[in-house]
């Protein structure tokens, strides 16, 4: 490699990957990894620590999560040999009609914001598998809310980007006490947000759906002139889901599924599988450029496919059959990048055992199919705009073999900019991910889930109900970049034997995709983004091959990367977190 660097024994890593044996957490703000282990020293379990972690990080991160946003809890249960997923992304609300967006979903503010789910999904999973008590594994987020959390350098600097938390009076209360910006290493607390935690510690999932804390967001949204009502919130229920899975060279790979977007990773492995990626190498200009052009063919299913399974019929089954991803893979020419006309969906429905359900919408050979029977051509690529979001990730490990991989959001960074009334909570902004083409496969319906970039991930030796083994867990915040960031870790690992550490630490690349982007208006430059950490020629070597190619700056790359990797033969675990954000990772 052009760098050296001092932790690294086959790629690049600046720091240890950090090596236990009875417990690990990596998170993306060191408090909240803390307070995770601090409930593992208690005994707790993986998943009592992520109640922790995740409680932890809406006030310590709150950028990236809050109890008003949405996201998707994967626990893995060694003893029971089961992997589950709690889906908690929230539908748009009732009142949420594509009319109402005449100028466009607004970025900001309560007209972008969707009932949140991720409360009643982590609860749900504490409820299901949790041994401690819940108000023991929110006590340390209480704590952070009281006694405050310092203002790091990079949320000092965020957080003045969005004017509304500082002009809004119950979000400058917090973000610009005096209307005065945080400044780096200044506290910053959320005593609201401690007496609402402390409600739901003690009244449980009712507090919040249906109690007071539901009533004042209710009230809130609706004098602000949002959609979202007190029914919305009331009628939310969590869906548990059983992941979706492929095997990649011997392994189980494991996502969330529809309307996560897990698909597109385990697309992405099916169709690298029928390249030798030790002779392509590691970061070479040959491995680059076939791992985008994977990534460009799985988001063209997405784009077409992919929705509300509730409502739309997506073939999950087509696309992640193993002679689709070989049909698919011979359109990877070595030489010349893929155009965006031929990386268009292929006919996954030609690889599902049955029909389209007819009383739900589907795409097949280019056109939408209506329930009611009206079948319209459709542009996959009809949007324009730009694109930015914000999320949070962690994951945790215990001592028994269990794990919870959880992805949680509010949209972009500080989603809405609004906090609800006198809760202290962080009002999301994820309706800004729906398409407002009545003809688009995504299109905004009220009640719906919409199209989400979020999806845990976890390898296995062997499938879990057969009693596979844990060998990793990751996950990174980033929107439609997580899939292929998690591509280049999982590949990483297991193909070129590097450690979590330097998985995540070695030079990034990233595919932006024109017009798929998740965030409204949908729209996206074409272009390669390449930390220019990478061997001389790599870059040159992909422009030759037509490929738009920006060098950017070391550790500018995408993503906030979070990764366990369990070692089964000495029961040992290597925990690291991504120095591109404030992500942290401890082991006991």
């Amino acid at each position: 490699m052009r760098y050296q660097s001092p932790h690294g024994i086959i790629g690049q890593s600046f720091r240890p990957a950090r090596m236990g044996s009875k417990g690990a957490v990596v998170a993306n703000h060191t408090l909240a990894t803390q307070a995770g282990i601090r409930i593992l020293h208690r005994g707790g379990n993986a998943v009592d620590a992520a109640i922790a972690v995740a409680f932890a990080l809406g006030v310590a991160e709150p950028s990236g999560s809050s109890i008003g946003g949405d996201g998707f809890v994967m626990t893995l249960m060694a003893t029971e040999n089961s992997i589950e997923v709690a889906n908690g992304t929230g539908a748009a609300p009732a009142l949420a009609e594509p009319h109402r967006y005449p100028n466009g979903i607004p970025m900001t503010g309560v007209l972008g914001t969707s009932v949140p789910g991720i409360l009643d999904a982590l609860l749900a999973t504490h409820e299901r598998h949790g041994t401690l008590p819940l108000s023991v594994c929110i006590e340390p987020a209480v704590e952070l809310c009281e006694e405050g959390v310092p203002v790091s350098h990079q949320q000092a600097v965020s957080t003045m980007q969005f004017s509304l938390l500082r002009d809004a009076p119950t979000s400058g209360a917090v973000f610009a006490p005096n209307g005065e910006w945080l400044k780096p290493g200044e506290l910053r607390r959320n005593p609201d947000l401690a007496k609402t935690y402390r409600t739901i510690a003690d009244q449980g999932r009712a507090a919040f759906y249906e109690g007071d804390i539901a009533r004042e967001i209710a009230r809130f949204s609706e004098e602000c002139g949002g959609l979202l009502r007190y029914d919305d919130l009331k009628n939310h229920k969590v869906q548990w889901q059983t992941p979706i899975s492929t095997t990649y060279r011997g392994r189980t790979v494991y996502e969330a599924p529809p309307n996560s977007s897990g698909h597109v990773l385990l697309q992405e492995l099916n169709l690298f599988e029928n390249f030798d990626a030790q002779g392509l190498g590691y970061l070479t200009a040959d491995a680059v450029h076939t791992m985008t052009e994977c990534k460009k063919l799985a988001f063209a299913d997405r784009e077409a496919y992919m929705a509300d399974p509730d409502f739309v019929d997506v073939p999950v089954e087509g696309m992640l059959n193993k002679d689709y991803a070989a049909e698919r893979a011979r359109l990877i020419d070595f030489e010349q990048a893929l155009s965006e006309a031929e990386a268009c969906e292929g006919d996954a429905w030609a690889y599902m055992e049955r029909a389209p359900d007819r009383a739900k919408k589907y795409r097949r050979n280019g056109k939408i199919h209506h329930p009611n029977g009206r079948s319209v051509p459709h542009d996959s690529f009809a949007a324009a705009g730009a694109a930015g979001s914000d999320t949070t990730h962690f994951c945790v490990v215990d001592r028994w073999g269990n794990a919870v991989g959880e992805l949680q959001s509010i949209q972009m960074g500080y989603g809405s900019g609004l906090i609800a009334g006198n809760t202290g909570i962080l009002f999301n902004n994820r309706m800004t991910y729906w398409h407002l083409d009545p003809d688009h496969i995504d299109y905004l319906r009220p009640g719906q889930r919409v199209r989400h970039t979020m999806n845990p991930v976890m390898v296995t030796d062997a499938p879990v109900e057969d009693g596979g083994k844990l060998e990793l867990v990751c996950g990174t915040p980033g929107a439609d970049t997580q899939v292929q960031t998690n591509f280049q870790v999982v590949t990483g690992v297991f193909d070129h034997g590097l450690t979590v550490a330097e998985a995540i630490e070695g030079p990034r690349w990233t595919h932006y995709q024109g017009r798929t982007s998740s965030t409204y208006p949908h729209a996206e430059a074409n272009h390669l983004d390449i930390e220019d950490r990478v061997e001389d020629g790599v870059i040159e070597s992909l422009r030759a091959r037509g490929h738009e190619v920006s060098a950017i700056a070391p550790f500018d790359g995408a993503g906030s990367e979070g990764a366990i990797q369990v070692h089964n033969e000495a029961g040992t675990l290597s925990a690291a977190s991504d120095p591109r954000r404030d992500g942290d990772s401890a082991v006991w």
